[in-house]
C-alpha cells in the first residue's frame, strides 16, 4: 500500500471520496488534515465545532491532524503557515494527498500548483463525476449528513440545519448545484459505512453572519477579484456535542 493523507474538511463530499480512497485504491490513509479557525475552535469555512470533528475521526478510526489559522488571516501569513506544515509532511515521507473536489478547475490548480511546490501529488476519486449521481450514491451508501452553512446569496435560513436526503435535493433552487460544489452550502457527515459508530450531536441556534473583504487586494487569503464577487453573507447552524 502507498502511504497518503487525506484533507478532510468534514463534509459529504470528503466522506465519499475517503469511502472510494479506502475501496477502490491502493492507497492508505495515515491521517485526515483540517483547516482549523484558531480565533474560534472551528472547522474553516463550516463552522464546526472542533469537538464534533474530533469525535467523528475518532468513529472513521483515522488520526486528525490540524493546521491552525487565525479568522482573518492574510494570504502571506497562510502560505509560511502551510509551508511549515507541509514540510513536516513531507519530511515523513508522504508524497500523495486525497481531496474531495468534484468539478472547479481553478480550485484543483491552484491546489496542484502548491502541491507541486513541495513535491506532492493530489489525487481527486471525484473528479468530473456528475453530482446527482455523486449525490444518490451518497445517500444509498447510508451515509448521513446536515448542512451546517450555506451562503446566503443561494440558500435562505430554512436550508441550514436540514438533513440531506431526497427532500432536500428537491427543495435546492434550480441554480444550486446539488453537492453545493460552488460552495452553495457545507455539510457535516455523521454516519455511514466509514464511521465505527454515528457521531452525536443536537442542533443549536442558526446565525447569519457577513464577512467583508479586505481593501488590499494581498491582504486576506480569501480576497477575490473584485468586492461585487465577494460573498458577504451565510447562514449556520450551530452543532452541539451529545
Amino acid at each position: 500500500m502507498i502511504k497518503a493523507y487525506f484533507n478532510w474538511s468534514s463534509g459529504k463530499d470528503s466522506s465519499l471520496a475517503l469511502y472510494k480512497t479506502q475501496n477502490q485504491s491502493d492507497f492508505q490513509v495515515d491521517f485526515l488534515l483540517t483547516n482549523m479557525n484558531k480565533d474560534v475552535n472551528r472547522v474553516s469555512m463550516h463552522g464546526l465545532r472542533e469537538e464534533l470533528l474530533e469525535a467523528q475521526a475518532k468513529s472513521i478510526g483515522i488520526p486528525l491532524r490540524k493546521i491552525e489559522f487565525s479568522g482573518n488571516v492574510t494570504m502571506k501569513a497562510y502560505d509560511a503557515i502551510m509551508k511549515k506544515s507541509m514540510k513536516t509532511i513531507i519530511d515523513e515521507g508522504y508524497e500523495h494527498c486525497f481531496f474531495g473536489d468534484i468539478f472547479l478547475e481553478d480550485l484543483k490548480a491552484y491546489r496542484d500548483a502548491k502541491l507541486s511546490e513541495v513535491g506532492i501529488s493530489g489525487l481527486y476519486p471525484l473528479w468530473k463525476q456528475d453530482t446527482k449521481t455523486l449525490l444518490q450514491e451518497f445517500l444509498d451508501l447510508g451515509f448521513k449528513a446536515i448542512t451546517v452553512c450555506v451562503n446566503a446569496q443561494y440558500l435562505d435560513k430554512s436550508f441550514v440545519g436540514r438533513i440531506i436526503d431526497e427532500q432536500f435535493v428537491k427543495d435546492l433552487p434550480e441554480n444550486v448545484d446539488v453537492c453545493g460544489e460552488n460552495g452553495e452550502f457545507h455539510t457535516f457527515v455523521f454516519d455511514g459505512p466509514i464511521f465505527k459508530t454515528p457521531v452525536l450531536f443536537e442542533t443549536g441556534e442558526k446565525v447569519h453572519k457577513t464577512y467583508q473583504p479586505s481593501e488590499n487586494d494581498d491582504d486576506n487569503c480569501f480576497q477575490k477579484d473584485t468586492k461585487t464577487d465577494w460573498d458577504t453573507g451565510f447562514w449556520y447552524c450551530d452543532l452541539i456535542p451529545s
